[in-house]
Formats: C-alpha cells, structure tokens, sequence
C-alpha cells in the first residue's frame, strides 16, 4: 500500500515533472506494460518548486497514457469527509480510493498546461466522461480557487458551475452559501451555492440514496444529485506538445 503525500528528495535529478516520463518504485504493482513499454503504476514526481517529490498514480493506458491520477472513488473504504489539512496533503491509498492534495494539484498544474478528464460509472456498468480542456488550481492564499476551461464529453457539464469558485472543507467555510456546504454535503469541493457535482461525498452503496441533503458521490447532468456514482477517476494531463 502507498499512501499520499510529500516525501524527502534525497537525489532531485531522479525524478520527473510529469507522468509522461517518470521512475516506477519497485515497490509498485507489477503491471502488464503497454505497446510503449512502461506500464502503469506509482511515479515518483517533483513537479517545479516544490520542496519534496510527490508520489502519484500515472495511468498509462488510457488514451496514450501520461494520466496523473488526481482523485478515485471505488468503494468506499477511505473517509473523504475529512479536514482542510487532509485535502491540503492528500490522503487515502495511491493503488485504491485517494484524493492527491490540493498542493501537489496546484504545483502539478502551475508548472505548465494541464487537461481534465473525469471518467464515471454507475451501478448499471455505464460509463461517461466529462473533459476540461484547461485546469489549474490556485494556490492556497487563494484557498486553491479552480480555474476550467472548455467541456466536451457524455456526462454533462456539472463542473463549470464551480469555476471560479474556492475549495471548501468542514472547517474551511469559502463557499458562497450561507452555510458551510461541505457540512451538507459530506466532502471537500469547489462548492457555489452549493453544488452541481461533489465527487468528494459519502459513498453510497447501490446507486440511489435516501439522505437529508444531496451527500453522495454525484454528478448531476449524469446520474443526478440522488444518485451516488459507483466508480469515478478524476485525472489531468500535460497539454504542451500535444
């Protein structure tokens, strides 16, 4: 198991700035390699003034590869209704359910251009995906506001709604509702007033949920906002030279 966070860099020039080119820890899983010979698997990143490197998950097998996993949901076993020091610094399982830290999110996506893709799939087996052709968070003296460009995709758009918009925790208020949303809704995000997705919310078995508020893993022009997603993989790749 490997967890999330920042790790000592006894040796920098080892490491890499993106997943496109990387070192696979020896401790990762041993994955079939793809065509281009590296497989998917941990990586070893430092992105640009950063102080540590960041250990993430690098999909190389979807569409070209050179994905940095950013967030998954897939069966509930680790609590994202957590504090703002946890999202700061990630937390959760690399191989598993993690969310990678909102300052590792923003060093990753300051040191050039960054795409979004989020891939869903519900308790059916059906499968959306929802891009974002420009992503970037601000740093955290601007609470790691989000910055999107362009939707194209089949999930709809439940994201542009929180562009623009200030991450949230249970004991970080900036949203723009006069409560805190992430009380309401169970899990840290770029909430508004409050939300058109949250895909940071409690995890409900089944699909559709009974709840007070709309507190489970949503997206709303997919499934709707009473409809807890079963799988969900939220990834960014670098757009330069592409």
């Amino acid at each position: 198991m490997q967890s999330v966070g920042f790790i000592a860099s006894p040796h920098p020039i080892l490491f890499t700035l993106t997943c496109s080119w990387g070192l696979l820890l020896q401790s990762t899983l041993k994955l079939p390699a793809q065509q281009d010979g590296q497989p998917s698997g941990i990586i070893m990143l430092q992105p640009a003034h950063a102080h540590g490197i960041i250990q993430v998950w690098c999909d190389q097998e979807y569409d070209g590869g050179g994905w940095t996993v950013i967030q998954r949901r897939q069966d509930g076993s680790v609590n994202f209704f957590t504090t703002w020091q946890h999202y700061k610094n990630g937390f959760g399982n690399l191989e598993g359910e993690h969310w990678l830290g909102l300052e590792s999110i923003h060093l990753l996506t300051h040191q050039g251009s960054y795409m979004l893709r989020v891939l869903m799939e519900d308790w059916s087996g059906r499968q959306a995906q929802a891009e974002y052709n420009t992503f970037a968070l601000e740093p955290e003296s601007d609470f790691y506001r989000l910055q999107l460009g362009k939707y194209q995709g089949s999930a709809g758009d439940s994201l542009s709604w929180h562009n623009g918009r200030q991450f949230t925790t249970l004991d970080h208020d900036h949203d723009a509702y006069s409560g805190n949303c992430a009380h309401y809704q169970k899990g840290g995000w770029w909430y508004n007033m409050c939300a058109h997705s949250n895909l940071n919310g409690i995890w409900y078995k089944g699909g559709h949920y009974r709840s007070r508020y709309q507190d489970g893993v949503y997206w709303a022009e997919f499934r709707g906002g009473a409809y807890s997603i079963r799988k969900v993989v939220m990834m960014i790749r670098s757009t330069q030279g592409s």
